[in-house]
């Protein structure tokens, strides 16, 4: 039995009244399980015909899927290509809603480690623009990794304070997702640590926090953008109250209301047009979202001074290497295209083409392609992940029943037979059923592994 804190428990009798007991006898249940499948790779669709799990659709979002508890999908070489993201259910519904749109500027506020800034780049198809930004460094270098597995593109990731991203971006964003630190009591049945952090620190602790980062974020959203606000605690001095307070500082902003899913309850008044996901009523953990319209026509408004992106720089700003130059020919141009090449040392990073603060710390922009060495030019891990087989010449794909594309996961070398081996020469885009997993070198008919060695298979 979970030992829930007895004033958690009181204050919830109250919000639930005849349904508390259904709550609570939720706590003798095991939670739910999700992934949702990366559709700027591979369509819902698809994947279901492809994967060998049995899935079943959450509702609230279509490329979402419950999954078993007894399949391994983290193991799976499709895990590794990118082809989904681990997430839990109720957690897919605000990015979902966002309605983002290729092109949009879009900001994460709070993004570590990921999960919601994924799904928004899918959305975005390439265009556009994702800021992903988390105030502490150390939870944004799991951004790196994963917005890189998942083959983003125009992205950038920050590590910065929401006040020094308002100083520095100011009203430059079409869409913005607040997924704000909360109290956690949604994830209590989740994560039992949370109950022990939850006596120490409180929605009290937590309320005041979320009101500044809210208060950042609208002045970051351009006239007719949208917010969404989400957390996943129950507690109303962290949802409603939080939502109230912000409508009252700021008049031009409204609220819009989600599209409902069965089982989904409304906010408390007067925020009855957010959603409120309460683990008995529906196959996800708690979860609340509220989505915030600023009036105004995005882009046209005289109170947005601070718009950066009014001239777009051009890809050939800066001399391209020749090693570089000859490499990328090779790959499919919408891929680099219109991006601008920078270097760094013997990094050769493309970089979205907008103008971007300069005083912003940012833990990577746009793509690292890859790096000069001695001259030659060694493609990146991240570079691979947004590739698909016959993207380059020299390709190599595996079937994910292919007992070697395990090993090539955990790093070894790969023989290959003479007829396999057929137009292989150099630098080979290893793949499994036709999705980039990394790079290797074919040498006499082997494949040396040059997969990273932090993203093997353990």
């Amino acid at each position: 039995m979970v030992r829930l804190p007895q004033e958690f428990l009181d204050r919830i009798k109250g919000q639930l009244q005849e349904e508390y007991d259904e709550f609570l006898g939720g706590y003798e249940k095991e939670g739910y399980i999700g992934l949702r499948v990366n559709t700027q790779k591979i369509s819902a669709e698809a994947f279901m015909d492809l994967t060998p799990f049995a899935l079943q659709r959450i509702p609230w979002t279509e490329n979402g899927f419950y999954y078993r508890k007894e399949d391994a999908v983290t193991k799976h070489p499709h895990y590794y290509a990118g082809l989904y993201y681990v997430q839990e259910p109720s957690a897919m519904l605000p990015a979902a809603s966002l309605a983002v749109e290729p092109g949009d500027k879009i900001l994460d506020l709070c993004a570590a480690p990921g999960g919601k800034a994924t799904e928004l780049s899918s959305r975005l198809k390439g265009e556009g623009l994702l800021v992903a930004n988390d105030a502490s460094a150390s939870r944004a270098k799991a951004l790196v990794k994963n917005l890189a597995v998942w083959g983003a593109s125009n992205c950038c990731i920050t590590a910065e304070t929401p006040q020094k991203l308002l100083q520095q971006f100011g009203c430059f964003f079409d869409k913005i997702l607040v997924d704000a630190p909360c109290s956690g009591e949604g994830m209590f049945r989740k994560d039992k640590a949370l109950i022990e952090a939850w006596k120490k620190q409180g929605p009290e602790a937590y309320a005041p926090i979320q009101k500044e980062i809210l208060d950042c974020a609208v002045r970051m959203l351009k006239p007719g953008g949208m917010l969404a606000y989400s957390t996943c605690t129950f507690s109303i001095q962290e949802n409603e109250n939080v939502i109230e307070e912000i409508l009252a500082r700021y008049p031009e902003l409204s609220l819009s209301a989600p599209q409902m899913s069965p089982g989904f309850a409304q906010g408390e008044d007067p925020c009855g047009a957010c959603v409120r996901i309460w683990p008995h009523r529906v196959r996800g953990e708690g979860h609340f979202l509220a989505l915030l319209k600023k009036k105004g026509e995005s882009g046209r408004d005289e109170a947005c001074q601070n718009e950066r992106d009014s001239g777009r720089e051009d890809a050939g700003s800066a001399q391209m290497p020749e090693p570089v130059k000859e490499f990328l020919a090779n790959v499919p141009g919408e891929l680099w295209k219109g991006k601008r090449y920078k270097q760094i040392n013997d990094q050769c990073f493309l970089l979205p083409p907008y103008r971007l603060p300069a005083k912003i710390r940012f833990l990577r922009t746009g793509i690292l392609a890859g790096e000069l060495k001695r001259g030659r030019f060694e493609p990146s891990q991240a570079l691979a992940m947004m590739l698909k087989h016959g993207d380059v010449p020299g390709t190599f794909n595996f079937s994910s029943e292919d007992e070697r594309v395990g090993r090539y996961l955990r790093g070894e070398t790969i023989e290959l037979c003479a007829d396999e081996a057929q137009g292989l020469g150099g630098w080979t885009l290893i793949c499994v059923d036709g999705f980039g997993l990394g790079w290797g070198k074919y040498i006499n008919g082997s494949i040396r592994n040059k997969l990273y060695p932090g993203w093997r298979l353990q």
